[in-house]
C-alpha cells in the first residue's frame, strides 16, 4: 500500500464533476429502502469472503509481473463476467522485481565473543538492487531522522534509520496517521543515504507488533544512485542501536533481489451499465497486486472483494443503477501504480463523466463510516447515505485530504473520492509482511465493509 498514506493530495480545481452540482434534498424517495436491503444483504453474505479465500489460498501472493498476478486477473475477470458485467482487461506495463536471498549478520561489535555472529531478521525493500554475491560488510551508522543522513559521515558505511512507528497513536485508531508520519523514512531514506555515499541502507520496519517480523515496501530512488536497502525488524533495529552506543558495529548484508524487464499486466474493469445515464460512472475499487511475503489478504485482497461484492449484491437484489457502476481491480499499486496511470491516460478525456471514485486500501477492520475528498458542501448531499449506514454503527462521515493511491490521478482533477473509515489499530501489524494472510481477516468485519461499500456506491449511482 503506497496509496492512502503516501499520496494525501489536495483536491485540484478545474473539473466540474456532476456530483459537485448536486443540491441537498435531491435524494430519491425510493432509495433509502433499497439501501437498507443492500446493507442487510451484505451483512448476511459470505460471497466476498469465499472470493478472498480463493485469491489468498489458491492463488497466493500477487506481486505485479508474476504469474500469480495474472491468474488473479483472470479469476476476477471470470467472476465479473459470471455476474453479467461487461469486462475489459486494460493493459499496463509493470515492474518485474524478484526478492532472492536475504541474510544479514552482526560480525563485529563491542565485547563480541570470539566466533559469534548474530543473525538479523530483515527483508529487502521493493526496488532494491542486490549486493555482490559475497555480500557487503561495513560499519553501520545509526540515525533517527532523514535529515541526520546529511549531517553525519556515512560515506563507505551502512546506514540504519531507527525511527519508531507510533504504537500509541495507532492504539487510538489512527494507524494510518502513524504510518504516514514515518513512511518517508522508508521511501526516501535509502536514496538519501546513496547520495551521501553510503554502501547500503537499513530502515526500522514501519509497523506495529514486535515479533521480529520485517515489513517490506517500495522505494523512490529519484533517478539517483541506488544501493542495497532492506527493512530490519523492530527488535533488531533496537539491538543495533544499543550496541552502536557502546562502540563500532559491523554488519554483513547479502541480498539477491533484482529487477527484470517490465512485463504486460492488466487492470480488471467490469461495468454494470446504468439505466438512464450510462455514460457517467461510479468507480468502486481495490488493488489486486500484493507484496510477495504474504498473500495480500488485508492489503488489498479485501478491498478487491468488497468492490466485487458491490456488483454481486446489486445484481442479486435486482437493483438498477442510473449511472454505470464500474468495478476496478487495480494492478501495480504496491510498486509503481502503473495501473492507475494507464487508466488515467486512457480516460483523461472522459473525466467529466466520472461522477465519483471509491477505493478501499486499509484492510478490513470494523468500519465506522466513510470519508470523502471534495467540496465541503458535499457533506449535506451525502448525509442521507451516512444515515442509511447508521443502523450498523457506520454513520460517521469525514472530509479527507486523500482517498487512495489508485484514484488519486482522478481526485487531483476534481473527481470526488471516497474511502471507508475503519478501525486501523492492528492493520499495520500485518501490512507488507509475511503475516498478511487470510486468517487475519475477520469475516464479520469484511461483511460490514462490504455493506459500507455497496450502500455508498449504489447510492452514488442513483443520486
Amino acid at each position: 500500500m503506497i496509496g492512502l498514506l503516501l499520496v494525501l493530495l489536495l483536491l485540484a480545481p478545474g473539473l466540474a464533476s456532476p456530483l459537485n452540482e448536486r443540491q441537498p434534498g435531491q435524494f430519491p424517495s425510493d432509495l433509502r429502502p433499497q439501501l437498507d436491503r443492500l446493507r442487510q444483504a451484505a451483512l448476511e453474505s459470505d460471497w466476498a469472503f469465499q472470493r478472498l479465500a480463493h485469491l489468498c489460498n489458491k492463488i497466493g501472493p500477487r506481486l505485479s509481473g508474476t504469474p500469480q498476478a495474472e491468474r488473479a486477473v483472470e479469476y476476477v475477470a471470470g467472476e465479473m463476467r459470471a455476474l453479467g458485467l461487461e469486462v475489459t482487461l486494460e493493459e499496463c506495463l509493470v515492474t518485474r522485481w524478484v526478492r532472492g536471498v536475504e541474510r544479514a549478520e552482526l560480525v563485529e561489535y563491542p565485547d563480541r565473543p570470539t566466533g559469534v555472529e548474530q543473525q538479523l531478521a530483515l527483508t529487502a525493500l521493493g526496488g532494491s538492487p542486490p549486493t555482490p554475491e559475497q555480500g557487503i560488510t561495513a560499519e553501520i551508522v545509526v540515525v533517527h531522522e532523514l535529515d541526520e543522513i546529511d549531517r553525519v559521515p556515512v560515506r563507505g558505511r551502512m546506514v540504519l534509520v531507527d525511527h519508531p512507528y507510533d504504537d500509541q497513536l495507532a492504539a487510538l485508531g489512527e494507524g494510518g496517521m502513524a504510518y504516514g508520519q514515518c513512511a518517508r523514512i522508508r521511501v526516501d531514506g535509502p536514496a538519501r543515504a546513496a547520495r551521501n555515499g553510503a554502501v547500503a541502507c537499513l530502515v526500522r520496519s514501519l509497523g506495529g507488533v514486535s515479533y521480529r517480523l520485517p515489513h517490506t515496501g517500495v522505494l523512490d530512488w529519484e533517478d539517483g544512485p541506488q544501493i542495497p536497502a532492506a527493512a530490519v525488524s523492530e527488535e533488531d533495529a533496537e539491538l543495533i542501536a544499543s550496541l552502536a552506543r557502546e562502540g563500532p558495529v559491523r554488519l554483513r548484508l547479502r541480498l539477491g533481489c533484482r529487477e527484470l524487464a517490465p512485463v504486460k499486466s492488466h487492470n480488471v474493469i467490469a461495468d454494470l451499465k446504468g439505466s438512464e445515464i450510462p455514460e457517467q460512472v461510479v468507480i468502486v475499487s481495490g488493488h489486486l497486486d500484493s507484496w510477495d511475503l504474504g498473500t495480500g489478504a488485508l492489503d488489498d485482497g479485501a478491498g478487491v472483494v468488497m468492490a466485487m461484492q458491490t456488483a454481486h449484491l446489486i445484481k442479486k437484489l435486482g437493483l438498477q443503477p442510473r449511472r454505470t457502476l464500474r468495478v476496478i481491480a487495480w494492478m501495480n499499486e504496491e510498486n509503481g501504480t502503473a495501473g492507475s496511470k494507464a487508466y488515467f491516460a486512457n480516460h483523461e478525456k472522459d473525466l467529466a463523466n466520472h461522477f465519483a471514485a471509491i477505493e478501499s486500501d486499509l484492510g478490513c477492520g470494523h468500519p465506522y463510516g466513510f470519508g470523502y475528498q471534495g467540496d465541503p458542501k458535499l457533506a449535506a448531499v451525502l448525509a442521507p447515505i451516512a444515515e442509511a449506514l447508521r443502523p450498523m454503527g457506520a454513520g460517521a462521515m469525514r472530509q479527507l485530504p486523500g482517498t487512495g493511491a489508485d484514484i488519486s490521478p482522478l481526485t487531483r482533477r476534481g473527481v470526488p473520492g471516497f474511502h471507508p473509515l475503519l478501525d486501523s489499530r492492528t492493520y499495520f501489524d500485518y501490512h507488507h509482511t509475511a503475516a498478511d494472510t487470510l486468517d487475519k481477516v475477520n469475516p464479520r468485519f469484511l461483511q460490514e465493509n462490504c455493506a459500507v461499500m455497496a450502500v455508498l456506491a449504489y447510492a452514488l449511482t442513483r443520486l
